[in-house]
């Protein structure tokens, strides 16, 4: 009677485990948190549409954040920073790097790197061993704005990009060749629409399915 007790736990914990929603945290600045963090036009949310009942997508986007330390806004600051990893992702999406290129930021260029390896490595800490992590090169600069420039990010900061997911063993999400033929859905060269994010939103569904 005992046994057949607990075969029956065992099977009822399984179902349980397979009824969880798979959980994706969208790491990012404001091209990630878009609109808004809980608006449906943000890139996140329609991922949460794509991927469907069978995953639980959050938006970490903040506005304005950069991936190094020593960036003028680093995202490290943040209480998402925290709530990621409070979260425990079972998915992580990371989209940084765009405020990075800004003379300010990228005068530190050397450390980001390792800045980005660390920041991997510690929200790597509090995910499932099965865990994903894709690091996203950013999407097209169409426009020099905010002091923001698609020269440092294509020709500087796309080839350390690389190098921290191969140091990392992560995955490389290219968000950038995909979306170089969208610029009209970059009104202010830098800034996706709701159709850009859609189509962010396509390709970081592919890649995770």
């Amino acid at each position: 009677m005992n046994k057949l007790f607990y075969i029956l736990l065992l099977f009822i914990g399984q179902e349980v485990l397979a009824q969880s929603p798979i959980k994706v945290a969208c790491v990012g600045n404001s091209i990630t948190q878009g609109p808004g963090r809980e608006n449906p036009d943000s890139y996140p949310l329609q991922l949460q549409d794509k991927l469907g009942k069978k995953y639980h997508v959050i938006n970490f986007g903040v506005s304005g954040r950069t991936l190094l330390k020593k960036g003028d806004h680093p995202y490290w600051d943040e209480p998402q920073f925290e709530a990621v990893k409070s979260f425990s992702p079972d998915i992580l999406v990371i989209k940084l790097g765009t405020n990075d290129s800004k003379p300010q930021n990228w005068e530190y260029k050397d450390e980001f790197v390792d800045n980005y390896v660390e920041m991997i490595e510690t929200f790597k800490a509090s995910m499932p061993e099965t865990g994903k992590i894709y690091v996203c090169l950013p999407v097209p600069v169409f426009k020099t704005n905010f002091d923001i420039t698609e020269e440092i990010i294509i020709n500087e900061m796309t080839p350390l990009i690389r190098q921290v997911a191969e140091k990392t063993g992560t995955i490389l999400l290219d968000l950038h060749q995909p979306m170089e033929k969208y610029g009209e859905l970059f009104a202010d060269g830098v800034h996706p629409n709701k159709k850009g994010n859609k189509i962010m939103a396509k390709l970081v569904a592919k890649a995770i399915r």
